[in-house]
């Protein structure tokens, strides 16, 4: 039977906290930084709505109500399909926390946190009090939801993803092969199923649009933007339909809009494939690594991922029912790496592993994918199907992913496998993609900022370097480290996009922290 979850996040909130997954800001930085942060502002931007554009509905003010914790909670309806802006609306929910200081107060910052699948809302909600004070004196801080993501219309294909996380997801036999294309495929039908008219409307340049009515209703005459992740796809996007409706945009983890689905993959395998080594590295070096395995921790982790795929492990310390086979514990290792902080959890997950318990590895990958208190999950994984399978071009092939993935092993030979089986929802989605990836140059756009960092598995920096490339107005800011995105990381980051998003400074080009 399972357990309940409070104990179970008690046991990882006591390897988390002794492992510092809390951000590790750095402050040393090589290069000149923008001006302080304690000079005086500019003026306030003008907060009256913008037109809405041509045959949509004029958007009205947000009716903010108390929603907890400081917070206010509203909502604005959105076309659907905005080729039909008089066809059916869907409900975009958002949050916010109002600016501490309202004489001072310059506007709204909205916040994507990336995905695609992140909900913006749980993020202000979780995250708010985390951005510095000059920030919030100053801004709104809002998060929104997405369309189709948690409380904005949400995309549900499965009420629990239990089963489908024990399937094997890097199958080696014929047999595992039938188990995953069929574990698809149910999961697939149920989408279509449950989501239909909505799926074909989730992609980013929709939710570009649906932005651009969420700065409208704020208030704002030019939007205040800071996108993670996959949040900078959209940035970039509301970039090119709208610039002359940007105040300020920092995109940060940058998400290349040239590629399709083959190359986007390609490349994170790669990547996660070289964070995973990095630290391997780091572990077999230090006498106190729990996983250090006399200084071999690479073949010790080959040959437990072996033994969890030939039998997975039960998770007794935390006495879960559920058994932890490749699927879990490929989440756990994947995760763990989203932060140089994360090292130290994930050494002791595998470590307790080797001794045959899965229980770290399991916490680990609900953590990931957000698992509740009553087993319920969130769709993160839903919507980011949804999402991802519209925005990426993919080949509707099933048949041709084991080649692809043995190809893939080549040059990442943990990762590879695991990143071009992943391509498999595409490959049976029912909504073609809508999107043709393509550079994005948002001529006529104020300065933009693009940041990355050059230890990022998620979001490569190279496609920080492209995206910056591309977009004819952007700085490229570098955070020389480990982890996905850098303003939560980096005070020397944070310093310089906050000057930019405050005083409309633009940092140095090219600058560099460490």
């Amino acid at each position: 039977m399972r357990r309940p979850r409070t104990a179970a996040g008690f046991l990882l909130a006591v390897f988390l906290g002794a492992c510092g997954i809390a951000p590790n800001p750095s402050p040393s930085v090589s290069g000149s930084r923008a001006p302080s942060a304690q000079h005086s502002g500019n003026t306030p931007a003008t907060l009256s709505p913008a037109p809405s554009p041509r045959g949509v509905p004029p958007v009205t003010p947000i009716a903010w109500s108390d929603c907890g914790s400081g917070l206010e909670c509203g909502s604005i309806l959105v076309p659907r399909d905005y080729a039909n802006p008089a066809g059916p609306s869907i409900r975009l929910a958002a949050v916010r926390l109002a600016a501490a200081d309202p004489k001072r107060r310059i506007g709204s910052l909205v916040i994507n946190p990336g995905g695609p699948g992140g909900s913006g809302i749980d993020f202000v909600r979780g995250s708010a009090s985390s951005f510095p004070k000059d920030i919030r004196d100053r801004f709104d801080i809002v998060g929104f939801d997405p369309r189709g993501i948690n409380q904005s219309s949400e995309i549900r294909c499965v009420d629990n993803l239990d089963h489908f996380l024990a399937i094997d997801s890097t199958p080696d036999t014929a047999a595992e092969r039938s188990q995953l294309l069929d574990g698809e495929r149910t999961f697939v039908e149920g989408c279509q199923r449950r989501n239909g008219e909505l799926l074909p409307y989730v992609g980013t340049e929709n939710v570009a649009r649906d932005l651009d009515r969420l700065r409208a209703a704020l208030g704002d005459q030019k939007l205040t933007y800071l996108g993670l992740s996959y949040g900078t796809l959209i940035g970039a996007y509301y970039a090119q339909l709208f610039p002359d409706r940007i105040r300020a945009l920092v995109l940060d983890g940058a998400v290349d809009p040239t590629l399709d689905l083959d190359e986007l993959h390609h490349q994170q395998a790669r990547s996660f494939e070289a964070a995973f080594n990095r630290f391997l590295a780091d572990c077999a070096r230090r006498a106190t690594c729990p996983f250090r395995e006399r200084g071999k921790p690479g073949p010790a982790f080959d040959a437990l991922m072996r033994r969890i795929d030939a039998k997975p492990l039960p998770a007794r310390a935390i006495e879960d029912d559920r058994l932890v086979g490749p699927t879990y514990a490929w989440g756990a290792v994947a995760g763990s790496l989203y932060s140089r902080g994360g090292w130290g959890v994930l050494a002791s997950a595998l470590a307790l592993a080797e001794r045959g318990d899965g229980s770290l590895l399991l916490l680990l990958t609900d953590r990931l994918n957000g698992e509740g208190a009553d087993g319920r999950y969130p769709n993160p994984s839903d919507a980011n199907r949804a999402v991802s399978c519209l925005d990426f071009p993919a080949a509707r092939d099933p048949s041709a992913i084991p080649a692809k993935a043995q190809a893939w092993a080549k040059d990442a030979p943990r990762f590879g496998p695991l990143f071009a089986w992943d391509e498999v929802d595409c490959a049976m989605w029912p909504v073609p993609p809508d999107r043709i990836p393509a550079p994005i140059a948002a001529d006529g756009a104020p300065p933009i900022v693009v940041v990355g960092s050059t230890g990022d598995p998620a979001t490569p920096y190279a496609w920080s370097q492209s995206l910056a490339r591309q977009l004819s107005s952007a700085s490229l800011l570098t955070r020389r480290g480990e982890g996905h995105t850098a303003y939560f990381f980096s005070s020397c980051i944070t310093s310089a996009v906050d000057d930019y998003v405050i005083y409309l400074k633009a940092p140095k080009a090219w600058l560099t922290c460490t």
